[in-house]
């Protein structure tokens, strides 16, 4: 949809939070975007600044990209409505009983995903499923 090309990908935020804010109709995805954005109100600032398209966050430093953070929750999303991998579905559904909220049981699952997309891209390969669903399943072990 935008390529490898971060800052369109990111300028897509920005333009679906501000039709969001200006009550202007939204496509299915801009209306997913400005949600998870207005479930996160702490990177409403970082998202609406001037340099947002261009800004790297470091890790290093204790900073969190929301560009990522944001995109990882709409990923999690897709892959619970289709539960791929199978079971992904169950693993939320366990974590949002736990916790009584659907956005801490994404941000349980989170490290999961960004191990198994870290692995796919350091070994250049496409992320194991199954070793990610492991890894989701432990978060669930003790919740049945």
């Amino acid at each position: 949809m935008f390529g490898s090309d971060r800052n369109s990908l990111r300028k897509f935020y920005q333009d679906s939070w501000q039709k969001f804010k200006q009550g202007l109709p939204l496509t299915t995805l801009e209306q997913q975007v400005a949600q998870v954005i207005k479930e996160h109100p702490e990177y409403h600032q970082q998202i609406e600044a001037n340099n947002a398209t261009q800004r790297d966050w470091a890790v290093e430093s204790g900073d969190t990209n929301p560009f990522l953070h944001m995109g990882m929750h709409l990923a999690l999303r897709e892959q619970i409505a289709t539960d791929r991998p199978v079971g992904i579905a169950r693993c939320y559904h366990l974590l949002c009983q736990s916790s009584q909220a659907t956005l801490e049981a994404e941000h349980q699952m989170m490290p999961c995903l960004g191990e198994a997309i870290w692995h796919a891209q350091r070994n250049n390969t496409m992320p194991d499923e199954q070793a990610y669903l492991r890894c989701l399943m432990a978060l669930t072990r003790d919740l049945k």
